[in-house]
């Protein structure tokens, strides 16, 4: 193994109710933890989130309400897993930006200090990213078998693009030949409200906050609870034009 750790290397991916930090639960953990001697220990559980897996989630997992109805909880677990990650370092598939963050969220919620900042993490993801560039330019050598000539000219650009388009579609015949289901299939389903990206949808179309200390909820709900923060944040943050004529109008009632 060319992999030289110094000390033992934690490797560990949540599954949770959704992607929201700070208020999306774990639903499962596994862990997987290679030691400097070569040896390896795996532990997985599933977690009790206290609070309904929306049908997206599970979708995505597998895992219902029932699965978990009689699993611990993850005041139940902390103990296991802190002592489980105790002198690891840590790794795992865009685990930087989503599993770190939400798992040391998570545990001070219930009260619980993970000091991660000592650690090195690993993150294969980004590894994967750089080792392997998803640029346009890559795209080319990839679908067209040659190089972007006249990168980052406009034009070349988008003339790219178009060939690169085409060209997926010969490759991978099961792909949609139109562009409503091609839409759907790169994500447009996905989009904010918002250009900017800081609004969202819940699972039921509401508007919701995407940042800040109510990121998660419904704008009107923001605006009847805290009016003055509502008010602060529509005035004094900088947020796109587009963005605030969007706030405006779903808070057009509710701030009149």
């Amino acid at each position: 193994m060319r992999l030289k750790l110094e000390r033992p290397l934690a490797f560990f991916d949540l599954e949770t109710t959704g992607v929201r930090i700070g208020s999306d639960r774990i639903v499962q953990i596994g862990v997987v933890v290679m030691d400097p001697n070569g040896g390896r220990l795996s532990w997985k559980s599933l977690v009790d989130p206290g609070i309904p897996i929306p049908p997206e989630a599970t979708a995505v997992h597998h895992i219902t309400d029932a699965d978990v109805a009689d699993a611990p909880t993850l005041e139940a677990l902390a103990d296991e897993l802190l002592e489980l990650l105790r002198g690891c370092d840590l790794g795992g598939f865009n685990c930087l930006r989503f599993d770190v963050p939400l798992l040391a969220e998570e545990l001070h919620r219930i009260g619980r200090n993970w000091d991660t900042s000592s650690l090195r993490i690993v993150d294969v993801q980004r590894i994967f990213h750089k080792m392997e560039p998803r640029d346009l330019g890559a795209a080319v050598r990839f679908y067209l078998g040659g190089e972007l000539v006249g990168a980052h000219d406009a034009l070349a650009d988008v003339e790219a693009t178009a060939e690169v388009l085409l060209a997926q579609l010969e490759r991978y015949p099961e792909l949609p030949v139109d562009v409503d289901q091609l839409g759907e299939f790169s994500g447009d389903c996905d989009r904010s409200p918002d250009p900017a990206g800081k609004l969202t949808f819940d699972a039921s179309g509401t508007v919701c906050l995407a940042f800040g200390k109510y990121r998660g909820w419904p704008l009107e709900q923001v605006g009847r609870n805290d009016p003055g923060y509502m008010q602060w944040l529509m005035t004094k943050a900088e947020l796109p034009g587009t963005t605030l004529a969007i706030m405006k109008g779903v808070l057009a009632d509710t701030l009149a």
